[in-house]
């Protein structure tokens, strides 16, 4: 079974507000996320959740599950990566690593990924626009270990930087693996349009 980690426990502090719950199409930014790994054939779904926790839980219901990350502000990405990967330790073969906050992803981004690993079963595959490193990035269990010792200061970025000679690199044509929200000009430039009232400045 493949599975996705999406790490959503951030305490958006550059936006001002909960990015995850803004809307985006006629959904929210987190929710998008999620249907589009659902509609990319990814069923297995867990959301790390942390500062927004109850507006989070509260957001996406019953649809996926959720667990909270303790220690989001200290322990940053790593430590939600680590605590996804532990509460899958026994069903899942792979895991896609996603942010919550990149709502752009495609669909087709995703099954080229899944479609790679299906062919080549390389341990870790990630998508690369213009020579820069992108999300969902895909770890297979046969690394699971290496990336659950990794200790603080130490983060995720290190984990892959120490593993370079076994990443699988797919060139995509799409800038959307590199596109998150950050900040209102983030979020203004990725609508088109006007800002939300509540993040006018």
């Amino acid at each position: 079974m493949i599975s996705a980690i999406i790490l959503a426990a951030g305490e958006s502090k550059r936006m001002g507000k909960p990015k995850m719950l803004l809307p985006w199409d006629k959904s929210t930014v987190l929710q998008t996320v999620i249907t589009t790994f659902q509609a990319a054939g990814i069923q297995d779904i867990i959301v790390v959740t942390g500062s927004a926790r109850n507006q989070v839980d509260l957001l996406i219901g019953q649809t996926v599950q959720t667990i909270y990350n303790e220690n989001y502000l200290k322990g940053e990405m790593l430590s939600s990566i680590q605590l996804g990967l532990r509460f899958k330790m026994r069903e899942s073969q792979a895991v896609f690593i996603a942010l919550g906050d990149q709502p752009q992803i495609q669909v087709r981004t995703i099954q080229h990924i899944l479609q790679e690993y299906k062919q080549t079963n390389s341990s870790l595959i990630v998508p690369s626009y213009n020579m820069r490193r992108g999300h969902p990035w895909l770890v297979a269990r046969e690394l699971w270990d290496d990336l659950l010792k990794t200790e603080p200061p130490e983060t995720a970025r290190e984990f892959l930087y120490q593993h370079s000679n076994d990443i699988h690199y797919i060139a995509l044509d799409t800038p959307t693996i590199l596109q998150d929200l950050d900040t209102p000009e983030d979020y203004l430039k990725s609508q088109s349009g006007s800002l939300p009232q509540n993040l006018k400045k």
